[in-house]
């Protein structure tokens, strides 16, 4: 069954300052959610948000829900690249020249769009000189079909030009741990923040996005064509050798010899994203993108606690498929060590880097709620007078306090969210964690690596008493209040 549907919503009350932060009934009804939230679930839709939402509602709507949504143009109104990169919705190509070429000495990653290599279109390093050249060019002959189509993408945009706000992260998706993680290690210099430029007629292959996170793409400039799957829904896209199909356009897919499920795809949304217009792509849906005009659009990937239970499952049978791929050497000495390194070359991330994930993303927040394993007190910083927010007695009573100081600076100094909506959707998080250190304190494959995970670390068992402590006595016990 085919659904190509968006369905219209206003939405409510908005600030323009608003803010991250849950309400106490959200925290409770969310964190149960939690527990049964089924990948493969799907309302055959995608709901257009014409005017602002609270943080809340996006929140319990699509983040838990893991369903998709479209935001009109109020999210992208005010940025500087919608302004200063365009003129009459066009690529301002004398204004990106200008601005960073560098001389010429930029280098950005293109990806040949007429050429396939390991599912997936090669790419070669131009400089952004050479490559708006290209597209000039392209673009005057009228995107001819004998010419190569030439897609920059995945460029690392802001570790680029760190001093240049082009855009603002909105509100929605700021909740970002992979993003302050990846910000955080001193052995890369990655992120997964990108801008894309293409031709009309460029595109990305069907996939689905890195540790099955999130992400959110929003228009500059251009239109695109996005074509979704839930969950569960890949199977139907897979060949009689489960190799996932790499362009939904192809003829072959009616090949019943070749791809005998999928005559029984049931689900499928097709969107037409505008300009101005973000979109948000939930954790493991499938999906094929076309530009439809000359487009430049800002993309982020990003995991938080409505997602990171899909990410950990993901990973785990990435992890069972590398032991399934060379089971003819499990007797090798140091084989688990090597599954280790060969799942973080498939996939980009081992068990040690997600140890190391989930305890950065929990010290973060025991820091932000001032909390202190060493004597159960709040930190010294928190305080009323350093924060300048009420604290309820309840909560000092608890040892746990509000600190903002140290809060990401695009979010902190936002004043509509109340202290206790903030310290609920930190709890939220470390109930998220806790959930996920106990899974990997009973996983052998992490217990057989431990001891090579924890250098320079609380180990799991020290770390998951104080996600108790912060998990239980608060979060739970003030159910009954």
């Amino acid at each position: 069954m085919d659904c190509d549907i968006i369905h219209k919503t206003r939405g409510g009350d908005w600030h323009e300052n608003e803010r991250i932060g849950i309400s106490h009934a959200a925290l409770i009804t969310c964190t149960k959610a939690q527990s049964h939230q089924q990948e493969d679930s799907c309302s055959c839709e995608i709901k257009y948000i014409a005017e602002p939402v609270s943080y809340e509602e996006f929140f319990t709507k699509y983040l838990i829900l893991n369903q998709p949504c479209l935001f009109g143009q109020f999210l992208t109104s005010s940025w500087r690249s919608c302004k200063e990169w365009i003129v009459n919705n066009e690529p301002n190509f004398e204004s990106l020249e200008r601005l960073f070429s560098n001389e010429g000495k930029t280098v950005v990653p293109i990806a040949n769009c007429k050429q396939e290599e390991y599912s997936s279109h090669p790419k070669e390093d131009m400089t952004l000189s050479q490559y708006l050249q290209y597209w000039e060019t392209y673009r005057s002959k009228g995107h001819p079909p004998d010419m190569d189509c030439l897609y920059l993408k995945d460029w690392h945009f802001t570790k680029a030009f760190p001093n240049y706000d082009a855009y603002q992260t909105p509100v929605y998706f700021q909740s970002d741990w992979m993003n302050d993680f990846w910000e955080s290690r001193s052995d890369t210099d990655d992120d997964y923040r990108f801008v894309y430029m293409g031709p009309k007629g460029s595109w990305t292959p069907l996939h689905a996005d890195v540790f099955r996170s999130y992400s959110w793409s929003a228009n500059v400039c251009g239109r695109k064509k996005w074509i979704l799957f839930p969950p569960g829904q890949e199977v139907y896209l897979q060949d009689n050798l489960g190799h996932l199909a790499f362009d939904l356009c192809s003829p072959e897919l009616n090949d019943d010899r070749k791809y005998p499920k999928y005559k029984n795809l049931q689900h499928r949304i097709e969107v037409i994203q505008e300009k101005g217009e973000v979109i948000f792509v939930p954790s493991g849906w499938h999906h094929q993108v076309f530009n439809l005009e000359d487009t430049i659009s800002i993309n982020h990937n990003w995991v938080n606690g409505c997602n990171i239970w899909i990410s950990w499952q993901y990973i785990k049978q990435c992890l069972l498929e590398v032991k399934h791929e060379i089971r003819d050497c499990q007797d090798m000495e140091g084989w688990e060590e090597h599954c280790q390194l060969m799942l973080k070359a498939s996939s980009g991330i081992n068990y040690s880097d997600f140890y190391k994930f989930m305890h950065t993303a929990a010290q973060q927040r025991f820091k932000w709620l001032g909390y202190n394993k060493t004597d159960n007190v709040h930190c010294p910083a928190a305080s009323e007078e350093n924060t300048g927010q009420t604290i309820s007695q309840n909560d000092k009573d608890k040892g746990i306090m509000c600190t903002t100081p140290d809060f990401p600076t695009d979010i902190k100094s936002l004043p509509t969210c109340t202290c206790r909506e903030l310290i609920n959707h930190y709890i939220f998080d470390l109930c998220q964690i806790k959930k996920i250190i106990s899974d990997m304190m009973s996983d052998e494959d992490f217990i057989h690596i431990l001891q090579n995970c924890v250098k320079g670390l609380q180990r799991p068992d020290i770390l998951i008493e104080g996600l108790n402590d912060v998990c239980e006595k608060y979060a739970f016990s003030s159910m009954q209040e």
